[in-house]
């Protein structure tokens, strides 16, 4: 049975406080973009394995050794993933967008 979870790539109640803070304070830490840019390279490879994930549990299925169940909650846990990376991608370039028409 597949266990992964999303708990593991969104930040937690924690990370989300302490970068609302740094921007409050209007913090020129440059380790602040290396945090986000860290955070986004574990989503993606967090959507990666659950493609993956979900394939190798559909060829287990096919040839008998898995479960239809298990199969049917590692592609439905990997499309939400991507859903969800998907969203991301669309407020990230609607906020550039937004940002690019402010008058300078």
């Amino acid at each position: 049975m597949i266990t992964n979870g999303i708990s593991g790539v969104l930040p937690t109640g924690k990370a989300i406080t302490a970068a609302a803070d740094r921007t409050q304070r209007g913090s020129d830490d440059p380790s602040a973009g290396a945090e986000f840019g860290d955070s986004l390279r574990r989503l993606l490879s967090s959507v990666e394995t659950s493609g993956t994930d979900a394939n190798e549990a559909v060829l287990n299925m096919a040839d008998g050794s898995g479960d239809v169940h298990d199969a049917m909650i590692a592609l439905q846990r990997a499309e939400m993933m991507l859903q969800l990376t998907v969203q991301m991608r669309n407020k990230l370039v609607q906020a550039y967008q937004e940002i690019m028409r402010m008058p300078v």
